[in-house]
């Protein structure tokens, strides 16, 4: 078949390089236009553009679908289109343009986690396992029929940023069998069943971790919020980013913090410890307003007795 490759961040690229690789041809690729990255602001490629480059493809760079952009992805004629995290919705007339439509490679398992961030509000949300779907795209958002799911438990250790790059890999395996499928005429759908949940893009607010919850909770949001928009608490009114954490080992050793309070400070030797409504957490990384990113115990020895972020 022809394929129109829809698709902007880096977990979109094991699918267009898979797709590339397979009897079908990519007569196209659509990604969002070069943003400024870095401190210079330099002007860069979206990784997709980077790998349709490097794979000789043409591209098509638009910031929506306008009808400029529905004109163009029109005229390459293709039979199908592939969407994996493009970053803007297609509409008709451009839903309908390709002959069997688009279809849309999803990191949940739908109904669940429709929108932007489905990845980072599962693991917040606690979910025993995560996923991926492939589905055939309809105005509603994420709400069309699904082709084919693959499901993996959670890891409780792995941030959204992890978790997105190992579903990248294996969706992309999901997306061709289902274009293969499409191609031979075998491919069967079946409507989205149960209630949907909904899964909007992050916000810096929505990294500020509450140290009155259970420090299962707040290390979920931890890693869920990893690497954007980025874990991070109050101490004396500055933002303090907290880059790694985890559950703190308790060594009984003598000497050692008993119960800490909710947000409360516990620097040790070689650790910094932070009290939560049940379990002390361990900062492993943190970032200080103003400072570079350094170890949490180095940190940790230059806090006056009493620290404690706020709740």
């Amino acid at each position: 078949m022809r394929l129109v490759f829809a698709g902007t961040p880096a977990v979109a690229v094991p699918s267009l390089r898979l797709l590339a690789a397979s009897r079908h041809e990519i007569v196209g690729v659509v990604t969002r236009p070069d943003a400024p990255l870095g401190r210079k602001r330099v002007l860069t490629p979206s990784p997709v553009a980077a790998a349709a480059a490097d794979l000789g493809v043409p591209t098509i760079k638009a910031a929506r679908l306008d009808a400029e952009a529905s004109d163009a992805i029109a005229a390459l004629e293709p039979d199908l289109g592939v969407i994996v995290a493009y970053g803007g919705l297609v509409r008709e007339p451009l839903l309908s343009a390709p002959r069997l439509g688009w279809i849309n490679l999803h990191f949940s398992l739908l109904p669940a986690w429709r929108g932007a961030a489905p990845v980072q509000h599962s693991i917040i949300a606690g979910d025993a396992e995560h996923g991926a779907a492939v589905f055939q795209l309809v105005p509603e958002l994420d709400a069309g029929a699904v082709f084919a799911e693959h499901r993996r438990p959670a890891d409780r250790r792995a941030t959204a940023g992890e978790t997105l790059d190992r579903l990248a890999v294996e969706g992309a395996e999901l997306l061709a069998g289902v274009v293969d499928a499409l191609a031979d005429g075998t491919a069967v759908a079946r409507p989205q069943r149960g209630e949907p949940s909904f899964a909007p893009k992050l916000s810096l607010d929505d990294g500020r971790l509450g140290w009155t919850q259970p420090a299962a909770r707040v290390l979920d949001r931890y890693r869920g919020v990893t690497p954007e928009p980025g874990a991070w608490a109050l101490l004396d009114g500055a933002r303090v980013k907290v880059l790694e954490a985890r559950l703190a080992e308790q060594d009984g050793a003598p000497g050692a913090p008993g119960p800490l309070a909710p947000g409360q400070l516990a620097p040790e030797r070689r650790r910094l410890l932070v009290g939560t409504a049940d379990a002390p957490i361990e900062l492993v990384r943190v970032q200080p307003a103003g400072r570079g990113a350094m170890s949490a115990a180095d940190w940790g020895r230059g806090l006056p007795p009493g620290a404690r972020f706020e709740r």
